[in-house]
């Protein structure tokens, strides 16, 4: 099934496709801009002079075309812009006569290439993107803001550091030169700034090219400790009165309005008002007849026949396959049918239903196929006059095809099916390829494995769209009231597809060394999770009514508290009055802005909330407002009115390192070990009079499976002894005896433990405990010179990284990674008696985590598969119902109580063979709470 879109629904599955074509970049999808001019001064002054035939200088137009053929066939974006200034003064000129005053004209040499540059990005279909009145810079921000808000990664072609304020999570600057993304990690590596202070250090720094004057004497060192300790330019100002007497308080108040103007002028607009055409920017299109003529005006030979090549060897428009699809109306033809289906080497198997949580639809379709391009609909329901055969007698014609495990079943997002047709009475067996599940482990990075972007992909077809059928938003109908001439083709589509997928992706999946990971152990857990979305868990809808009132009175209190604090009522949730409240009545510092004025998100408060007890009263309202709406009172309606269960679903292909996601309801984001958390989970219970909840836990599995990787001795030792690793490194550390370990020791220890899996820095660790940063520094050093094997892993790992471009898990699961460094030797050495602390960037953290955690996932993985055989094995009445991170829960009879124990510790300890024991806790109750 393609999943349906259904009136007031949101579709959690990674399967769902959307009710239209979006316009523009999705997540998963990469943003290229090119801020041309910074580029062509840059390879013009690199290159040296070349001349065309005609003894035109082309230096520039051959340094800016290699480049573009770089992005297009190395980076491979799915948009390019280039991003140019237009003639004329900007906004800028008229804040300040000066700006950009010393600038001399563009030399003739260069000037001349440019309409070359623009004739070249024509032919290779790259849109050309400006406004009068605004520079470059100012349509990179407005392109970045664009991606940021639709969670799109955007790079920044460009050397201008102004272009560093844009830098967010999804948005990076590209240095091509070293093929390296500048993110928030590196640039406060560089300027000891976050992006969102980049404007005011700029301000105070000036700006000598483009003559933004900045405060005289105020360099980068001293703009980022200054920024370091008072935050923002305007807390920096209006400190500077109560300064050390000197040149520097001087200037910052003589100067203060320059820094001020200096901001208006560094500071990039993010709204210029552009016309964007996404569709215009997806490269291809290219015109290889003009580009080889190009190319041979210019001179460039060898730099011409590949630039054709790439034209040449572009994709072809999107087509419709050949196909031969059919509608079967009659139960002598579906007879037929089914004698050639006991014959077939593969079947391909599909549903449309009526819904988009399975276990609430019902069958409205199966479609079914074993030859590419031959595929057959066999409707079930459908509207009053339309040809539809009886359900139950089309499942007994079927059953003897679709419940024989010799017959291997292929499909897309198979899980779907397999509980849809095990609540019309049949089971789906012989399950042998997931394509779906396969693009996931050939791409892990992307965010969507869907069948429309498989097709497109690597059958360059474009699918029937579901809008074409169901309509969207007021209009939408459910599967079973659009008629059967109109889903036919679209039904058979999705058992056809599949179908041709399965061969290319197989050879895919053979080359990466992926393979047996699919077959032994993805593909076998659709079973699994099928098994635990049919199974669900009991929901106390009575406990939840009573929390929801609890809930709603202790935020009744709550904001009579926060009222009290502030001296007056005001709308708790209103940003905008929040901060009034805080950085105007209070007076308390700005940590950070954002385009709508001061920020309060919840880093914010936490760190506000050491100076006031305001900040504290608010998230901790906040908190338990999430909670009420996202548990408290959204659970009961989620309850099936059947089952008196909710069946969550459990995502295969969302997380990148392998993990198992949960969606309707998200049972990962309920807090673990605080109070709040346990009163919900306490409306978890098991399923009938007589039986309790077991859960067994994986305890500090990824710590395990470091000290697995690392070998280092000491680590070893203590897992395999039994000691506790928190309490011994804390121990080594501070140079005490086991005895005289503090709980702050122990708490330090345990968050290096988990920090270093991450990478954390000594501002993030000094930052989570309170410490400063040569504290954390310190704790960090220490760490890695008792425990060398920790470091040496890490470093291992990045080197393995840089070489291959991707890391492995120990089952051979992999993910690809750009953006690893060549080691260097750190600068400004905070200590000259003691190593650095490594300072890992995003990919670097992403390379050691996806190690660590993607192997724990594989553990916990094995585990649901051998504890799901030896319970189907053994005929136990017992059901795995969920797995949340390294936790799994079973609802028991309690006569099975004590063989489920020894049964679930047996096989998640022996699963698989580490350096270190696998350490398994278990605990039962009758409700989850009781659990832990």
């Amino acid at each position: 099934m393609r999943q349906q879109q259904l009136p007031g629904h949101e579709d959690p599955t990674p399967d769902a496709r959307p009710t239209s074509a979006p316009e523009g970049p999705q997540p998963g999808e990469t943003v290229y801009v090119i801020d041309s001019h910074s580029l062509i001064f840059q390879v013009f002054h690199a290159i040296p002079e070349m001349t065309s035939p005609r003894g035109e200088p082309v230096s520039a137009v051959f340094g800016f075309l290699r480049d573009l053929l770089f992005l297009l066939q190395d980076r491979k974006p799915d948009y390019l812009f280039a991003a140019f200034d237009m003639p004329g003064p900007t906004f800028r000129h008229d804040l300040y006569d000066g700006y950009k005053a010393d600038r001399g004209e563009m030399p003739e040499a260069l000037s001349s290439q440019i309409p070359k540059i623009e004739t070249m990005l024509d032919a290779l279909a790259i849109p050309v993107i400006g406004k009068p009145g605004y520079e470059a810079d100012d349509v990179l921000a407005t392109l970045a803001r664009e991606c940021d808000e639709r969670g799109v990664r955007c790079l920044l072609v460009t050397g201008d550091k102004d272009c560093r304020q844009l830098i967010t999570q999804n948005v990076s600057v590209y240095n091509i030169r070293k093929n390296e993304e500048f993110g928030s990690a590196e640039l406060f590596g560089d300027w000891g700034v976050r992006p969102d202070q980049v404007v005011d250090f700029q301000s105070l720094v000036g700006d000598k090219i483009d003559n933004v004057p900045g405060v005289p004497l105020i360099g980068p060192k001293i703009a980022k400790e200054l920024l370091e300790t008072y935050g923002t330019l305007d807390d920096v100002l209006a400190a500077a009165p109560t300064m050390k007497p000197g040149k520097r308080r001087e200037n910052l108040i003589a100067h203060a309005e320059d820094a001020r103007m200096s901001r208006d002028l560094v500071r990039l607009d993010a709204h210029v008002p552009i016309d964007i055409d996404w569709q215009t920017a997806r490269p291809g299109g290219y015109e290889g007849a003009r580009i080889a003529q190009l190319c041979g005006e210019f001179g460039f030979r060898a730099l011409g026949e590949r630039a054709v090549q790439m034209a040449d060897n572009a994709p072809q428009p999107t087509h419709k396959l050949d196909a031969n699809y059919e509608v079967v109306t009659t139960f002598e033809r579906l007879e037929m049918l089914v004698d050639e289906m006991m014959r077939a080497d593969r079947l391909s198997v599909d549903t449309e239903t009526t819904a988009i949580n399975p276990r609430a639809a019902k069958l409205v379709g199966l479609s079914l196929a074993w030859e590419p391009g031959t595929a057959y609909y066999v409707p079930v329901r459908a509207p009053a006059g339309d040809p539809q055969l009886d359900e139950q007698r089309v499942l007994d014609v079927l059953r003897p095809v679709l419940e024989n495990p010799a017959i291997p079943k292929v499909g897309q997002n198979l899980k779907y099916d397999m509980i849809v047709l095990r609540g019309a009475g049949l089971q789906l067996k012989g399950l042998d390829f997931d394509t779906m599940v396969a693009s996931y482990l050939l791409d892990a990075g992307e965010r969507t494995h869907n069948m429309d972007v498989l097709a497109k992909r690597y059958l360059n077809h474009e699918t029937v769209t579901i809008d074409t059928l169901i309509g969207k938003g007021k209009n939408q109908k459910r599967m079973d009231q659009v008629p059967v001439a109109q889903i036919g083709h679209y039904a058979a589509e999705d058992a056809d597809i599949p179908l041709r997928l399965v061969p290319i992706l197989e050879d895919r999946l053979k080359t990466d060394d992926l393979e047996e990971l699919n077959s032994t152990l993805e593909v076998p857990l659709i079973e699994v999770l099928a098994e635990l979305e049919y199974n669900g868990i009991r929901v106390d809808v009575a406990r939840l009514s009573e929390l929801s009132k609890e809930f709603g009175d202790r935020l009744q209190t709550l904001e009579e508290e926060i009222e009290d604090l502030a001296g007056h009522p005001f709308n708790i949730a209103s940003p905008k009055q929040l901060a009034e409240v805080l950085f105007t009545e209070l007076k308390l510092p700005v940590l950070k802005k954002t385009k709508t004025g001061p920020s309060t998100d919840a880093s914010v408060l936490e760190e506000l909330a050491s100076q006031h007890p305001l900040p504290a009263k608010i998230m901790e309202h906040r908190g338990y407002a999430k909670l009420k709406g996202t548990y408290v009172d959204a659970l009961p309606e989620m309850v099936h009115p059947e089952t008196g269960r909710v069946h969550a679903s459990f995502n295969q292909v969302v997380a990148a390192t392998g993990r198992l996601s949960s969606s309707d309801p998200n049972l990962q984001n309920i807090p673990i070990r605080t109070e709040v958390g346990r009163e919900i989970r306490s409306a978890f219970t098991s399923g009938q009079p007589g039986w309790k909840l077991l859960a067994a836990d994986y305890s500090q599995i990824e710590l395990r499976v470091l000290a697995h990787f690392s070998e280092d001795s000491t680590l070893c030792e203590a897992f395999a002894t039994g000691q506790d690793i928190h309490t011994l490194v804390a121990s080594q550390v501070a140079g005490v005896g086991l005895d005289e370990v503090t709980s702050d020791m122990r708490r330090s220890a345990k968050a290096v433990n988990f920090g270093i899996i991450y990478g954390q820095s000594p501002f993030g660790l000094a930052k989570s405990l309170g410490i400063s940063k040569d504290e954390a520094a310190r704790f960090i050093c220490e760490y890695f010179a008792r425990y060398p094997g920790v470091e040496d892993f890490m470093q291992g790992t990045l080197a393995d990284c840089r070489r291959d471009g991707f890391v492995k898990t120990l089952l051979g699961r992999r993910r690809a990674i750009s953006g690893i460094r060549p080691p260097t030797k750190p600068k400004d050495a905070m200590f000259d008696d003691r190593p650095q602390p490594m300072q890992l960037n995003l990919p670097e953290r992403t390379a050691v985590n996806t190690v660590i955690q993607g192997t724990a996932a594989d553990l916990i993985k094995l585990a649901m598969l051998a504890i799901h055989r030896r319970m189907k094995a053994e005929q136990l009445q017992a059901k795995m119902i969920l797995q949340i991170h390294d936790e799994l829960v079973f609802d028991v009879p309690d006569a099975e109580l004590d063989t489920l124990r020894a049964l679930v510790v047996e096989e998640m300890a022996g699963v698989y063979e580490l350096r270190v024991p696998l350490g398994v806790d278990v605990k039962t109750g009758e409700n989850w709470a009781k659990c832990e």
